[in-house]
């Protein structure tokens, strides 16, 4: 007849069963919690906030490409045209992009909602030029035209 395990045997086997399979949960449970969703991003052409998020992404990757045609087609398309008017005297006078404000590209950017009001949007761009280096600038658009009607520092 096989001897049975005293209990003290028992308790340490059961214990480290236990705490293996424990191991084995929070390890696994881990791993689901920290793994990174998709990224994703939304909008809809019926918002203006979404209009400025789309002119910025666009117009970033079109100067980045070096396709000045298609940056001037996304300033005519997005922009009003006193606005448009404004920026060609800024550019003038200062010497650089009154869009990006600067005279390079930004690598990142991004675009937050600072709410709306008095049939305005508004918004604050965050360019990054470098691990160190950003600037923001303040972007208005009109709620019934979605045309962005003011750039400023």
């Amino acid at each position: 007849m096989p001897k049975l395990p005293t209990k003290r045997t028992l308790s340490i086997a059961l214990a480290a069963t236990a705490g293996a399979a424990a191991l084995s949960l929070a390890l696994v449970s881990t791993t689901s919690a920290t793994a990174a969703a998709p990224p994703s991003v939304s909008g809809s052409p019926e918002g203006a906030f979404t209009r400025i998020a789309d002119f910025y992404g666009s117009y970033v990757d079109a100067m980045y490409d070096g396709d000045g045609v298609t940056a001037d087609r996304l300033r005519s398309f997005y922009l009003s045209e006193p606005l448009q008017r404004e920026l060609r005297q800024w550019e003038d006078t200062h010497h650089a992009n009154g869009v990006l404000r600067a005279q390079n590209v930004p690598v990142e950017w991004k675009v937050t909602s600072t709410g709306s009001g008095a049939g305005k949007t508004n918004a604050t761009v965050t360019l990054t030029w470098s691990a160190s280096s950003t600037t923001q600038i303040r972007v208005q658009a009109d709620l019934r035209t979605k045309k962005i009607t003011a750039i400023t520092d």
